[in-house]
């Protein structure tokens, strides 16, 4: 796969040492995490697995995220060996004490920085690393409408350092909302994953997303090129100027049709109700009766292939996990040389586009989360009524072929078991 180079924004959680004097702290840091090898590939035109040496490629790749990602997982590690706390922002027993704002063991990555703030939050108002990542999912939703949104799939990955059990979610098999525009399933999926797994109210991780959309958020410089590249056809007068011109880098933008969505999931009673409200929103605006499909999403454990290195989890079918899976298992194989395990070149139409983040806490627990429209901006087509822009992944879609979050459960360290995460993108079948 052909790397870009857009930056990763690792926000780490500030950490506490008994080393440390009572009023010494560390700053935190906002620095670049392995420049976006998980990135969908440029439109230079070049495939995956369509170079020689693609299966060498791979492995490279896969080791420089499993080094990028252990390296944040390892200081966690290491700096928690001194404190038996492990996910609490309460101040740790001797008497130390940090000013508000601190939290002890935690880190959040993702590819926008109010995000990763945001994720930051949740955690130091105690919650855990679903609250975090499904609270920078929501944001993401607003802040980077041509990779994700409400109308987006969503892929994700679960490690519970407690039990041990590594959880897959998905948004089900992609199904169509009316012709070229697919269901939207990301409510219900974070929704799911937060009833299962999450610790802090529902609506408390709606609350800085709903914030974003209403009073506005300044234009990136990923969001500022895709528009740059798309145009304004479809996207005005939500991400224009008053010329009809896109909005460029630092200008601001609103969403009120989308904070008024996330307003009513926060305070719908169940999943269902949401997506109801929301599915009737859209039929309107499309002319339909009533949408003929509802989202049907799942957690369920996660598929694993056990080596000698430890034990490797991915997400099942519609992802590309288990092709994967029997990609790898076929490499493992002590058989001496085999041909390059990689898939044929593929050919797609345009680059997909994808949103992707994790959070890992000191204890050994990885969220990683995927979400796609397919296309940037998806459709392009934007709801009147709602603010969502629609995917462009319907029932006839093919699944993207490296579209799936891995985690590797290493083997036991020093009475630890580490764990890595990464994920891996390329063009659609």
């Amino acid at each position: 796969m052909e790397a870009t180079a857009e930056p990763v924004l690792y926000r780490k959680l500030l950490l506490w040492e008994q080393s440390w004097e009572s009023g010494e702290e560390e700053e935190e840091i906002a620095e670049l995490l392995v420049p976006g090898p998980w990135k969908p590939q440029d439109s230079s035109g070049k495939k995956a697995g369509a170079r020689p040496g693609a299966g060498a490629q791979l492995v490279a790749a896969l080791l420089l995220l499993a080094v990028g990602f252990s390296l944040a997982v390892w200081q966690l590690h290491t700096r928690a060996s001194s404190t038996e706390t492990s996910g609490s922002g309460a101040p740790p027993p001797g008497g130390h004490s940090h000013r508000p704002g601190v939290y002890h063991h935690g880190a959040i990555i993702s590819p926008a920085a109010p995000c990763s703030d945001l994720g930051q939050e949740l955690l130091v108002a105690g919650g855990n690393v679903v609250d975090a990542g499904v609270g920078a999912a929501l944001c993401l939703a607003v802040v980077h409408p041509h990779a994700t949104g409400l109308g987006a799939m969503f892929w994700g990955l679960f490690h519970n350092s407690s039990s041990g059990n590594s959880t897959a979610l998905t948004s089900g098999p992609a199904q169509t909302l009316a012709p070229g525009l697919g269901l939207p399933s990301a409510l219900p999926t974070l929704r799911l994953l937060h009833t299962r797994f999450g610790r802090l109210p529902w609506p408390r991780l709606l609350v800085g997303p709903t914030t974003l959309a209403q009073e506005g958020f300044l234009v990136d410089t990923p969001l500022a090129r895709a528009l740059a590249a798309q145009g304004p056809e479809g996207l005005c007068p939500l991400l224009c100027h008053t010329d009809g011109t896109p909005l460029g880098p630092g200008a601001r933008a609103t969403n009120p049709k989308l904070a008024a969505v996330l307003r009513r999931a926060a305070l719908a009673p169940t999943p269902d109700f949401a997506e109801d409200a929301l599915l009737s929103l859209l039929a309107r605006d499309l002319g339909l009766e009533g949408p003929s499909a509802e989202p049907i999403p799942s957690l369920e454990p996660a598929l694993q292939l056990p080596s000698a290195q430890g034990i490797l989890f991915t997400t099942p079918s519609p992802s590309a996990g288990p092709e994967l899976l029997t990609l790898l298992e076929a490499a493992l194989q002590p058989r001496g040389p085999s041909p390059d395990p990689c898939p044929p070149p593929l050919h797609a139409n345009e680059t997909p586009v994808s949103s992707v983040l994790a959070t890992v806490d000191s204890s050994g627990s990885v969220l990683l989360l995927i979400s796609s429209l397919n296309s940037s901006f998806g459709s392009g087509r934007l709801s009147p009524s709602t603010g969502v822009l629609l995917s462009n992944l319907v029932d006839k879609s093919a699944v993207s072929t490296w579209a799936c979050p891995l985690i590797l459960r290493a083997a036991q360290m020093a009475q630890r078991t580490m764990c890595w995460g990464w994920w891996l993108q390329g063009p659609p079948q």
